[in-house]
């Protein structure tokens, strides 16, 4: 893929608590000059990304529930309710991943619903499912949950966690929810080759911190 096909499969990040607005400034910058699809920012950062990005086509996309997801589902649906109403285009929501591994399947799937039903119509909507933590058996499991909630895609990793993105977990959940479904990669991508081989496992979208290292073929020590 060319540069600017990997580029138009970004979302630019920054989710450290730490994050200043000169840092958000120049996050949203580096997206319009290198046609990122969106930054992926925290909720109280997203009126002034939509600000900043405005006419620009880079969109606005935040987290729910973030990094842990074990906030109770009346939270996370106010909390999209409220990010889409401050301009938020995308939310990416974790799952309750404690529910997942009980088996629990009626309350992560009600869980992820009370999200994407907000969210229909206004935003997109992404799970969150931490593959670092979860067994071959829990991402395929946390995967049909998703589908079945309605979700738009499924991703690996918050970045927060033991681990991220890895080219067999998005090999799997690409088998499991289908060509339909977007599969987002995230945490760990911090090279060209890294997101090419994301990619070809069948990554639809990239979640990095070290987008524009990306996209100019270097590699960084770190991501999220």
């Amino acid at each position: 893929m060319t540069t600017t096909n990997v580029a138009a499969m970004i979302d630019h990040t920054l989710l450290k608590p730490e994050a200043t607005r000169q840092q958000i400034e120049t996050l949203c910058q580096e997206a319009k000059e290198n046609k990122f699809f969106s930054v992926c920012i925290n909720p109280f950062w997203v009126s002034t990304a939509k600000e900043l990005l405005a006419g620009s086509g880079v969109k606005v996309c935040t987290v729910i529930g973030f990094p842990l997801g074990a906030t109770t589902s009346e939270t996370k649906e106010f909390e999209t309710k409220n990010v889409i109403d401050h301009g938020a285009d995308e939310v990416d929501m974790v799952i309750n991943i404690g529910a997942l591994k009980d088996r629990n399947d009626e309350l992560v799937e009600s869980d992820i619903r009370a999200v994407v039903e907000v969210a229909k119509g206004r935003a997109l909507s992404k799970v969150i499912i931490e593959t670092c933590l979860l067994t071959r058996e829990e991402k395929i499991r946390a995967c049909e949950l998703s589908v079945k909630a309605g979700a738009d895609y499924v991703k690996t990793s918050t970045g927060f966690s033991t681990g991220g993105a890895t080219a067999d977990d998005i090999a799997l959940l690409r088998l499991t929810v289908g060509p339909d479904i977007g599969v987002k990669a995230s945490g760990g991508v911090r090279s060209t080759e890294d997101a090419q081989k994301m990619i070809e496992a069948g990554a639809t979208r990239i979640g990095a911190s070290s987008s524009v290292a990306i996209i100019n073929g270097l590699t960084v020590s770190s991501d999220y």
